[in-house]
Order: C-alpha cells, then sequence, then structure tokens
C-alpha cells in the first residue's frame, strides 16, 4: 500500500515529485503548522509512481506522447480533439489491481478514523503545479461532496484523465514544461461543511499592486468553487499585517459582492454530489464572514506565508455547523511576487467617450480591440488575435484564447477566481464581474477596456488613445527635498506607494465620498425624515453595516486607512471635505440640503462649513473617521488638513470645534494643517501659524484668489500662472513665516511639474515638500535631482 498511498500527515514539501504540489503543500502545514494554529483537514493521497505505473500499462504513456509531439495548441480545434482522445483513453482503462486494492484499503481506514462514511473531497496534484513561478490554478478537476468507495474510484480516475485537459495541455506548452515529466497525484481529503457556512480565497499581498503588507480576502456562501471558478462576485477584504501581528484591528476595507449564488451540497441527508441555488437575498446583503473570522483567517495566512518565506495563494473554509476556519489549499502567488524595479503605468487620453458597463479591475493595463463576445467554449474559436473576449465567465479552459486576446471582460467573478490569476501570469487587463457586459456590449463593437484607474474598471465605446510610461525604480538619485504625492483614490494606494515618496502631502476626502460612500451625510444623519424611496434608495447602499451614520463613518475610515496603510510610516495629510455647495447637492440626498449659491467657489466651503450650525454634526462624523484610523488602527501617521480658512476667527473657531471632537493638536503626535490657498493666509501666516502646525500651499486657489481670475473661463484662463510676482511674492511671505517658526511647509499643486523654473524657486525659497499628481513624480524627481 505505501508504494501508491501516502498520507498527507506524513508529508512536507520534499515530497513534491511524489505527491504534487497541492498534496505536499498540505502534508507541510498538518505536520508543521498545525501547533501554530493553521488547521488543515487531513485524509490520503495516490503517488505520482501510481499514475505512471497506471500510463505504462498496455503502452498508454507513449501512445499519448506520440498523439502530443506533433500537436499545434493554439490550434483551438485540434488541441481539443486531441485532449478528448486522451482523456477517453485514460477513462477505458481500468486500474492496476494493486493501485485499486492500495486505494480500498485506505478509504477503509479513513472511515475507521472517523467511524461513519466521512464525504470528501477528490482534488489534482500535479508534480509540476503550484510553483513558485507557474501556478497552473485549476488546470487540472477537483470534485467535491464524494462519498462512497465506488465514487472515490470513480473520481481518482476522473482526476487522472483531468492531467490532459485541453487547458492543462496548452498551459504546459506555454510554461515550457514536458508533458512526459509531469505525474499526477490524487489528494482524498476530509470535507469541511462550508456548503453552510462560507469559503473562498485569500493573497498574503495585493493582487493588483503587490503590496506586500496587505492580505487580501475573498469570501462568498457555500462550497469555494464558485468563488475559485469566478462564478460569483464574492465580499472582499484588506487585512494590515503590522496590525495582525501586534494583535490590533487590522481590517483596512471591505467591499460587499452580490454573492448571487451558492454551491451546497446535493443531498444533505448523505448523498454525494453538488449543486448551485440562488443566496438568497438577506444572505447577499450581508458580508459572508464577520472581521473576527477574517482577522483570525489573516493571522493563519501569515504563518503560512513565514513558513514558506513568500507571498502565498491559500483557499480556506468555514465549517457552518462547528463555526471553524480551515486552509483547504495554499500554494506560492505567482505573478507580483516576482514583479521587479521596472514599473509600466497605464493613462488614458482625455476623451469623452461612453462608458459601456464596469466592474472589478485585474491588473493596472489598458487594452482595445473588436469586442467578441462568445457565448460559450464552444465557440471560443471565434476569438481572433487583439479581439477583446467578453463573455459571461471565464476559467482556465479558455486559456488558450485568452492570450490572444487584447483584455477580457466578464459577467461574473473576482479578483481571485483562477481566471483572475490566468489573466495576470499573461499579462492581461481584465475586468470582471460586471453583471450584464454581454448584453451592453455589441459583438463586433470597437471598444477600450481600462484597469487604470484603479479597483473598478471602465469599458468605454471607441478605441481610445492612452500613453504607457516605463520606469526603472530601482535607481532613484537622492532629490533635494520631500517628493509626496496626492493621493485621493484609495483603489490606486497600494500601486501609487510603490512610486519612491515621502508621504501624501494631499489626502481628498472628496474622492472618498463621493465614490464609495454617494450619500450626503445629513440625509444619513436624519435617515429617519427622508421619503420612503430615499430610505430604500440608502438602504441598497449601506448594505453590510450596522445602521446609516456607521456607514458613513466607516466608509470613510476605509478609505482613510487604506491610504494611510500604503504609505506609513510616511505622513499622510489628509484634507477634510472641500465639497462646494453644487457638489454636495450631487450626493444622493443632498438637493434637499444644499444652498444655491452664484458663486459655489467662493461660498459655503471649507472651514466655514465645519463650524456652521447646520453642517457641524457632519464635520463630526469627519472627525470621528481620523479618530477611528488614528486611534484604533494605530495608523498615527494621518495628519489633518483644513482648507479654506478666510479669517483668522475662523481658525480659532475651527480648531476649537475639532478639540471638541476629539482632534486635538500634539495629542498622540497628530498635526493640524492648513491650506495656504488664499491671500490672507500668507498676509497674516504669523498669526494663522499660532493655530495651526504648519502650510500647504494650493496653489490654484491662490492664484486664482491672488489674480483675481477663474481658470475655468475660456477667456482669462491665458492669464493664469502660479509665477505671477504678485503670486511668489504670498507664496514667499507664507514659506518664510513656517521656516521662521520651525514649521511644515509644503506645496500641493501642480504648478512644480509643469514650470521647472518654479519648482527652482521653490527650493531657493527652502520650501520642505513637494506634492505632486503620482504621474509627474518620476519625471519631477530625475528634474529636481538634476
Amino acid at each position: 500500500m505505501s508504494e501508491y498511498i501516502l498520507w498527507l500527515h506524513e508529508l512536507g514539501m520534499d515530497d513534491l515529485s511524489r505527491v504534487g504540489g497541492k498534496n505536499a503543500s498540505l502534508g507541510e502545514m498538518i505536520s508543521h503548522l498545525s501547533d501554530l494554529g493553521v488547521s488543515v483537514p487531513g485524509g490520503f493521497a495516490t503517488s505520482a509512481d501510481a499514475f505512471r505505473e497506471f500510463l505504462a500499462q498496455s503502452g498508454l504513456d507513449n501512445k499519448i506522447q506520440q498523439r502530443l509531439s506533433s500537436l499545434d495548441v493554439d490550434d483551438v480545434n485540434a488541441l481539443s480533439q486531441a485532449g478528448a482522445e486522451i482523456r477517453q483513453w485514460i477513462m477505458d482503462t481500468p486500474f492496476p489491481a494493486d493501485l485499486n486494492s492500495a486505494i480500498t484499503q485506505a478509504w477503509q481506514q479513513l472511515v475507521e478514523q472517523h467511524g461513519a462514511e466521512p464525504a470528501v473531497a477528490v482534488r489534482s496534484s500535479a508534480t509540476a503545479e503550484d510553483l513558485p513561478d507557474a501556478s497552473f490554478a485549476g488546470q487540472q478537476e477537483t470534485f467535491l461532496n464524494v462519498r462512497g468507495l465506488s465514487d472515490v474510484l470513480k473520481y481518482i480516475h476522473e482526476v487522472f484523465a483531468s492531467l490532459y485537459n485541453n487547458r492543462a495541455i496548452a498551459y504546459r506548452v506555454h510554461q515550457g514544461f514536458e508533458h512526459e515529466l509531469v505525474a499526477l497525484s490524487a489528494g482524498i481529503q476530509i470535507m469541511v461543511r462550508s456548503d453552510i457556512g462560507a469559503s473562498g480565497v485569500m493573497f498574503t499581498l495585493d493582487t493588483e499592486s503587490g503590496f506586500r503588507e496587505v492580505v487580501f480576502i475573498t469570501a462568498a456562501y457555500g462550497l469555494g468553487e464558485t468563488v475559485v471558478q469566478g462564478a460569483v462576485n464574492p465580499d472582499e477584504f484588506y487585512l494590515y499585517k503590522p496590525n495582525l501581528r501586534a494583535a490590533r484591528p487590522s481590517v483596512l476595507r471591505r467591499n460587499l459582492g452580490s454573492k448571487a449564488e451558492r454551491m451546497i451540497y446535493l443531498d444533505d441527508a448523505g448523498g454525494g454530489g453538488t449543486h448551485v441555488e440562488d443566496t438568497p437575498e438577506e444572505l447577499q446583503r450581508q458580508f459572508s464572514i464577520t472581521d473576527a473570522e477574517a482577522e483570525e483567517l489573516a493571522r493563519q495566512a501569515l504563518i503560512i506565508e513565514q513558513h514558506y518565506a513568500r507571498p502565498m495563494d491559500i483557499e480556506w473554509a468555514k465549517d457552518g455547523t462547528t463555526g471553524q476556519l480551515y486552509i483547504v489549499q495554499a500554494r506560492p502567488e505567482t505573478v507580483k511576487s516576482r514583479s521587479s524595479t521596472s514599473t509600466e503605468r497605464f493613462s488614458l487620453h482625455q476623451h469623452d467617450s461612453e462608458v459601456l458597463v464596469e466592474g472589478r479591475s485585474i491588473g493596472h493595463k489598458i487594452g482595445k480591440g473588436t469586442a467578441r463576445v462568445v457565448a460559450s467554449i464552444d465557440a471560443m474559436h471565434e476569438v481572433q488575435a487583439g479581439d477583446v473576449l467578453v463573455t459571461d465567465m471565464t476559467d482556465p479552459d479558455w486559456e488558450p484564447v485568452m492570450k490572444k486576446a487584447a483584455a477580457i471582460v466578464t459577467n461574473r467573478g473576482g479578483r481571485t477566481c483562477h481566471a483572475a490569476i490566468i489573466a495576470r501570469e499573461l499579462g492581461i487587463p481584465a475586468v470582471v464581474g460586471c453583471g450584464d457586459a454581454t448584453q451592453r456590449i455589441a459583438n463586433g463593437q470597437e471598444i477600450t477596456v481600462s484597469c487604470a484607474q484603479g479597483d473598478t474598471g471602465f469599458i468605454y465605446s471607441g478605441l481610445l488613445d492612452f500613453d504607457v510610461v516605463t520606469s526603472d525604480l530601482g535607481a532613484m538619485p537622492e532629490p533635494p527635498l520631500k517628493i509626496m504625492m496626492n493621493v485621493g483614490n484609495p483603489d490606486r494606494a497600494f500601486d501609487f506607494a510603490q512610486i519612491p515618496n515621502a508621504g501624501v502631502g494631499l489626502a481628498r476626502l472628496e474622492f472618498i465620498i463621493n465614490r464609495m460612500i454617494g450619500i450626503h451625510p445629513r440625509a444619513l444623519l436624519e435617515f429617519n425624515q427622508q421619503s420612503p424611496e430615499l430610505q430604500q434608495q440608502i438602504q441598497q447602499r449601506i448594505a453590510g453595516y450596522a445602521d446609516p451614520v456607521s456607514y458613513y463613518v466607516d466608509r470613510l475610515a476605509e478609505g482613510i486607512a487604506t491610504i494611510a496603510a500604503a504609505f506609513n510610516p510616511e505622513p499622510v495629510i489628509v484634507r477634510l471635505s472641500d465639497f462646494k455647495s453644487n457638489e454636495y447637492a450631487n450626493l444622493l440626498g443632498g438637493a434637499h440640503y444644499e444652498p444655491e449659491e452664484e458663486n459655489p467657489m467662493l461660498g459655503y466651503r471649507g472651514a466655514s462649513r465645519y463650524v456652521d450650525a447646520d453642517f457641524k454634526a457632519c464635520f463630526e462624523l469627519e472627525c470621528q473617521a481620523l479618530l477611528k484610523v488614528r486611534n484604533t488602527l494605530g495608523l498615527s501617521n494621518v495628519w489633518a488638513m483644513v482648507p479654506f480658512v478666510r479669517t483668522l476667527e475662523e481658525a480659532r473657531e475651527v480648531i476649537a470645534v475639532m478639540d471638541e471632537f476629539g482632534l486635538r493638536r500634539g495629542e498622540a503626535g497628530l498635526k493640524i494643517i492648513m491650506m495656504c490657498e488664499l491671500p490672507s493666509n500668507a498676509l497674516l501666516a504669523d498669526e494663522f501659524l499660532e493655530y495651526f502646525d504648519g502650510f500647504s500651499i494650493g496653489s490654484n486657489d491662490m492664484t486664482q484668489l491672488t489674480l483675481g481670475l477663474d481658470r475655468d473661463s475660456g477667456l482669462v484662463a491665458h492669464r493664469f500662472d502660479e509665477r505671477d510676482p504678485a503670486v511668489k511674492k504670498l507664496l514667499a511671505m507664507a514659506i518664510t513665516a513656517c521656516k521662521r517658526q520651525g514649521k511644515y511647509i509644503g506645496i500641493c499643486g501642480q504648478g512644480p511639474s509643469d514650470h521647472a523654473d518654479l519648482a527652482q524657486w521653490l527650493l531657493d525659497q527652502g520650501i520642505e515638500s513637494m506634492s505632486l499628481n503620482p504621474d509627474t513624480v518620476v519625471d519631477t524627481w530625475l528634474k529636481l535631482s538634476r
């Protein structure tokens, strides 16, 4: 029996050649990590030698090799025909008697250990699978809720045949593996009752940017195949590793997925098999795991990552009967962990093209071409090189045509499904989980797929122009001052943090409020006073959160925390909300609360809002969010910045209100900065600095208000110039005052990027930092260094 069967708890990574990557990894975790808190279900595996002996009988191995020797795997029809023939040969060949006997004995032992016939998963484990440089994700088959010896034997047979799935044949060729050198082991693993619980995938880095300080978890109800296959849009959690290690609250951010389906046991009374059913609506509106469960999963993930000394791709399951969390698979992450210091940054040109549909972005690239809307895998031969593949969902079976496509768009799927993993390996932009892309995009339509704008991917009508800038970030010279970044979009924070930086000089709350919340704060504070129709709209948006006010505070905190964690320990200067009345009115429920103003730019904005009785309660929610980020999550690198402070009286009032709401200068190192953007700020710089810890110059508003012009007016916009002597005189006054008092002084406008002479002038004046848009950081850094 020992020649053909190996028990998982006796295995380790040294046994990869005997039982393949998946089974070796399971054994490694059971034998080395169980005492550290990693829970892995047990079982047994067939050996690679058993597989080789099976193929050697009747010369089946030579027959297969001959059939594959001249196969062109890029010919979809030829690949499909060859794969089907080989799999049928294998299914028609019975197991040798000794192998059949060994499996039977092992199964009987498993039954004795559990006191009854357990439900098991029969998984494939190839000897060239789960390696650090090739995932082979989903290339062979897995069968769930298998019961009884006859079905175990049947599905082991099918697992053996799946080594010659079309996708597996093509993937080995594309990855440079010889077919005859790869053998298969079948893993028979005790099932976790996640069919009545939850399951998913987690990575010990951010899958899109490679940022190493987070654990990224996807979760949905039922068995994990729906997440892995991309059949559902799962919940998402980002957890901060330093907080996990320090036993602090660690969830930076959540995204509620639709989780429209769940895979459950076909017969709960003891029969085998699975089926997919609609997830009850009330469960769809909840997160499938709690924050505490996400943190427990992430702690197990850290133990696994530390043991393997590399980023990991992990499948997990929650037992719905006991509530226990298990690890059911772990393999090396194969894409971002190999990233180099050379980066490509894609950006669309300005355009007014229609957004056809949006979903979750995979990668950060842009692709364009003719849309090929494909209803099923039977029609994938219609995809030509350079087309954009549009379909309901892809899985690894599509890999032979995925590599032809300029981009991929799907109705279903999340960022950890097999198709997303393969798309990343192939370097193809993909937008998944769009919902109705196959209805909104016409076959033959010219489209552009952009994954360059954050977590959300956009599909535009037409073939749009875009730029690609390649930078080597590994040998950046020392700059003559601090180069910081303007970051408003938390979706891009992990990506932007890979660019050399001294922190974030301007993190705008408006982007978080607009994109992550979308509801006027007073409409949430006064939820019970809203119309039934508006209440229903609000309820839909706040699903998964405790109540309307908690939704506002928590979502705001999530956005701030994501940026703060990405750049920690460098400072992140968070500018409190600076919406104008017309912009607040565009939020859900906002029209009822906002005044009609002739000139909102000079109206009800900034500090004057915060201290006003009608808005003060809304401002308190912003302060609560900052306190949660700084105190609960421990991200004390967050500073606060107050915009548009017109008078010294307003400065005194706003500092008093912030103190009342718990944001006190100097407490736990908190710095409160003022936007220096009005002439009065520079003229009375010393006086304003009595209330603040420094200035960040807003050169756009300072120039407009000094020269008395509207930069958005085509009639006078040509007069807009930050280098005007009047503007520079005011800037010099502000810089001098801050230097004299030993306080922070920076600038957060594009002037230094656009005008080399202005950058040099600011350097000569002794400015401490320049905060730039991320796409200009590298060029400006190099110019200033020279």
